[in-house]
């Protein structure tokens, strides 16, 4: 019998790195002095009169992929899929890895006093610095992205999970002007409690003044309702109270509970329900 002789494998050189087709990314530097690894991706083609809406990304360094790839296979058809093209900016960090530390800072409107280290053990890093954040967002981050791809600054959506999710509403709160979709996927509400509420109470407040037109879609896995921070009874709860007054106030709540899914594995599906939800090809005022 004779031997199966394979073919032989290629050299190194014959190995190219796969990249994301149409996405790029910089470095960039706040005036703060806080340094974001920037990734962006645009859709192909001519971009409508009013140009393309953005989603920004918190924690870029973890799901761009999977946001962009699952934008690029559904907006292809948006008369099918209820998904338009868009522009995904994630805000990430100088790591290959999914998160830095640099996150609690970032993400946390506060300091807290309760929760000092991390399921690891390890001390949880320097927070609250939400504020400057948010302001590196608005005041830095989005004229550079709209010198550079054609936005429309009307269709403008912020995604943020975990701490994220916490950013998500506290940005919410503090200049709900700045997005007309906000996406919290289980969101981290046990933390600065006290602030929050306040800072909700303000935010209501005000917008019986000055009603806003926003959008806003709590999402969390069913798994994670066992978990003792209770954070999906809080993200309902919240919902619940903005919903109930949205006539008032000119905010349109909503909660899902995705079944099977735990506070990571919900993220694929979350962000598949994010783009119907922020990116629907029909005016979202009907």
């Amino acid at each position: 019998m004779e031997p199966i002789i394979s073919e032989a494998a290629p050299s190194d050189a014959a190995y190219q790195q796969v990249n994301i087709p149409y996405a790029e990314q910089w470095g960039m530097t706040s005036r703060e002095g806080r340094t974001y690894r920037i990734i962006a991706a645009r859709p192909l083609g001519e971009p409508p009169p009013a140009g393309y809406p953005v989603i920004y990304l918190l924690d870029g360094n973890s799901v761009f992929g999977t946001m962009v790839e699952a934008l690029r296979l559904q907006c292809r058809r948006p008369d099918h899929t209820g998904v338009m093209p868009a522009i995904v900016v994630a805000i990430g960090y100088e790591t290959n890895g999914p998160y830095a530390p640099e996150r609690f800072y970032d993400l946390t409107p506060l300091p807290s006093m309760e929760y000092r280290r991390r399921f690891d053990n390890e001390r949880i890093p320097e927070q609250g610095g939400a504020r400057e954040f948010l302001h590196f967002i608005e005041e830095e981050l989005k004229p550079r992205i709209e010198g550079r791809f054609p936005v429309d600054r009307t269709r403008q959506a912020l995604f943020g999970h975990s701490l994220g999710g916490l950013f998500t509403v506290y940005a919410l709160f503090s200049k709900p002007e700045a997005f007309q979709y906000y996406i919290a996927g289980s969101p981290s509400l046990h933390w600065n409690q006290e602030y929050m509420l306040d800072l909700e109470r303000e935010f209501i407040a005000l917008a019986r003044k000055l009603p806003v037109r926003v959008r806003v879609l709590f999402g969390v896995g069913e798994l994670e309702k066992s978990h003792e921070c209770g954070n999906c009874a809080r993200a309902q709860a919240l919902s619940e109270r903005l919903a109930a007054i949205s006539a008032d106030i000119g905010v349109r709540a909503e909660y899902q509970e995705f079944a099977g899914e735990g506070h990571v594995s919900v993220l694929p599906v979350l962000i598949s329900r994010a783009l119907r939800f922020a990116l629907h090809p029909c005016s979202e005022e009907e």
